[in-house]
């Protein structure tokens, strides 16, 4: 019935998606699984994608050959780039979504790939033989055979849904949990965990009083995630809304806090850190009197609002009281509730870096399943296990993202060296080399790379190998082009700024903080002339790389110190419990993650500096 896979994709969430989409474009046949065809790249939670570091993750996978970024563009009703007022290592893009458009685009871009197959059913287990995974099962006991799996299997792992003193099983509202993968991993030696996250009440926006609330607009010239020419920015953009709680909402809400079960013990996960549900929030911060609430619309065309920052698994009639006090929602009517989700988790630190178990060859895990939280990365983690298990089907060499390389490379490798007890989210201040891993740049950093590997195409390429060029040019230039102190000095005066005495390169007239590109257009019409044969990417590429030209530099230095560490390989079978010199803890964690390189192994928590310097001698012994 069917033929033997080079992949087999099980889940079809973000990361589902992305890792059956890669290793379909490499070559690979691939056969995605999911238990309803119809939930494809399902926005479960906030119908957005990207914020801050998110977005970066956004253009990374976009920058490789990925979708994301192309589908988020082409469901987008609103963007905005978050952090402007701050330096360009945390600028953030940011959408709103159309929560339809954008499953029903990912759908189509999966269907219009050759390559890919579909096959709509539960799968129970995986097919494992001497160590190495050989296929899947399904629930009504079909085997089918791959040379890779890759596991995403989101929140589904028996998952279970709670809403006050209801609890019952469910990946998804509406959705089954999935049974019997869990049992089975734990079975072949693996450790297993819970988490928890959370949704809030969904409500009809005709019963909203927006005139009580500030209305929150895009930015007035909005840019898109996609690098390639496949998608336009917006023309139209649909508004956002932010009120606040209050006294009474925080009373109301504590009044169910003896059917939480947050409260009386019955959630025994982990939830996310940085997005508590509002019952944490008051319970947390009693010293406020209100938070915020986000009031997003899930599409161009219907009803439905998501009230971000009200996550919640209160008891419905609680939720519904609580709503009603709040500024604008007095008449609120509500489509659903709030509820949290407990699921299974694989500590990340059972994996290698390229997402493939350690335990069971040729097994990929990618996405929440390895205790992440959030669209994006999850998104990421499946584009690199796709490439992977698409590259070891075809006997190649893995694909690996340094912490240099990408905010992709930071979260698999924190993930892998630190493991995580609770929802692991990306932000800027995890990445050491946050100025290098720019959202503006992805593509410089990343393009190539994908395209190396058969990911991004030739048309990509060019477009990098313009920008580079281009940018090169124009920096080149300024460093030439001298200014007249007598054409610019009082445009000089104007936006408060030294006036020059002599004739001064617009290279070092740009580096002043009080001046930018736009100002420099300003001062004459000649400026402006020569500005306008550049396109506005490169403009932005060559202000910057002026601006923090010393600041890079340092960070580059930074790397390349790294680099000659994660130059030094460790053998995959290198005995650590014979080294009598390293510590208790040292040998515990390198037995366990066994690193791959001595970079590597100088990030794992309880490896002390005095266990790197023994590894050091015994490696070069």
């Amino acid at each position: 019935m069917f033929p033997k896979y080079d992949v087999i994709v099980v889940g079809a969430g973000h990361a589902g998606c992305e890792a059956a989409h890669a290793a379909a474009k490499m070559g690979s046949s691939v056969l995605l699984c999911t238990m309803n065809m119809n939930t494809i790249a399902q926005m479960s939670c906030n119908p957005a994608m990207g914020g801050v570091a998110k977005g970066q993750i956004v253009r990374e996978i976009d920058a490789l050959g990925g979708m994301s970024g192309i589908i988020s563009d082409k469901s987008m009703i609103q963007f905005r780039m978050l952090n402007r007022s701050k330096g360009p290592a945390m600028w953030s893009p940011r959408s709103q979504n159309d929560r339809m458009r954008f499953a029903e685009e990912w759908r189509l871009a999966l269907e219009s790939t050759p390559k890919v197959d579909f096959w709509q059913e539960m799968v129970t287990g995986i097919i494992v033989k001497d160590n190495r995974v050989k296929g899947v099962k399904t629930g009504i006991g079909i085997e089918i055979e791959a040379d890779s799996v890759v596991l995403t299997n989101g929140t589904f792992l028996n998952g279970l849904i709670h809403i006050g003193e209801k609890q019952f099983g469910g990946g998804r509202t509406g959705e089954s949990a999935a049974k019997g993968i869990t049992e089975q991993l734990i079975g072949l030696g693996f450790e297993a965990g819970r988490m928890k996250t959370g949704t809030p009440p969904r409500v009809d926006g005709r019963s909203l009083d927006y005139s009580k609330m500030e209305v929150q607009y895009g930015d007035e010239n909005p840019e898109k995630f996609s690098f390639s020419d496949e998608t336009s920015s917006l023309k139209e953009q649909k508004s956002c809304w932010i009120t606040y709680t209050n006294k009474q909402v925080h009373e109301t809400l504590e009044t169910g806090f003896d059917r939480s079960p947050m409260f009386n013990g019955r959630i025994q996960g982990l939830g996310p850190r940085y997005c508590p549900s509002i019952e944490d929030k008051i319970n947390r911060f009693a010293e406020r009197d209100r938070h915020q609430i986000f009031v997003e619309p899930e599409g161009w065309n219907t009803v439905e609002i998501y009230v971000n920052g009200f996550s919640t698994s209160l008891p419905e009639d609680v939720q519904y009281k609580a709503l009603r006090k709040i500024a604008g929602f007095e008449n609120a009517k509500m489509f659903r509730p709030g509820y949290a989700i407990e699921y299974d988790y694989f500590p990340p630190t059972q994996l290698k870096l390229t997402l493939e178990t350690q335990l069971v060859e040729n097994l990929y895990f990618a996405g929440q399943i390895n205790g992440t939280t959030g669209y994006e990365e999850a998104a990421s983690q499946g584009l690199i296990a796709g490439i992977n298990a698409s590259l070891k089907a075809q006997e190649k060499d893995p694909f690996l993202l340094k912490r240099s390389d990408a905010y992709i490379g930071v979260l698999i490798d924190d993930l892998i060296n630190k493991g995580t007890e609770e929802p692991y989210r990306m932000f800027t201040s995890r990445a050491e080399f946050r100025l290098l891993l720019r959202q503006d740049n992805a593509d410089l950093r990343l393009t190539e790379l994908g395209h190396a590997i058969g990911l991004a195409d030739d048309s990509r390429l060019e477009k990098v190998t313009h920008k580079k060029s281009e940018t090169a040019r124009l920096i080149n230039d300024l460093k030439q082009k001298k200014l007249e102190p007598e054409a610019i000095n009082e445009g000089l005066e104007q936006i408060e700024t030294a006036s020059i005495k002599e004739k001064i390169s617009i290279e070092k007239l740009l580096k002043r903080p009080q001046i930018n590109i736009d100002a420099l257009r300003n001062l004459n019409e000649e400026l402006n002339t020569f500005f306008n044969q550049f396109d506005k990417n490169v403009l932005e590429q060559a202000e910057i790389q002026i601006k923090y030209e010393s600041y890079i530099e340092k960070e580059q230095q930074m790397v390349e110190k790294l680099s000659n560490m994660e130059g030094f390989k460790i053998p995959i079978r290198f005995d650590y419990l014979a080294i009598p010199a390293l510590s208790a803890e040292g040998k515990q964690k390198l037995n366990k993650i066994r690193p791959e390189t001595l970079g590597q192994a100088s990030r794992i928590s309880g490896v002390s500096p005095a266990d790197l310097s023994i590894l050091t001698v015994y490696l070069g012994r």
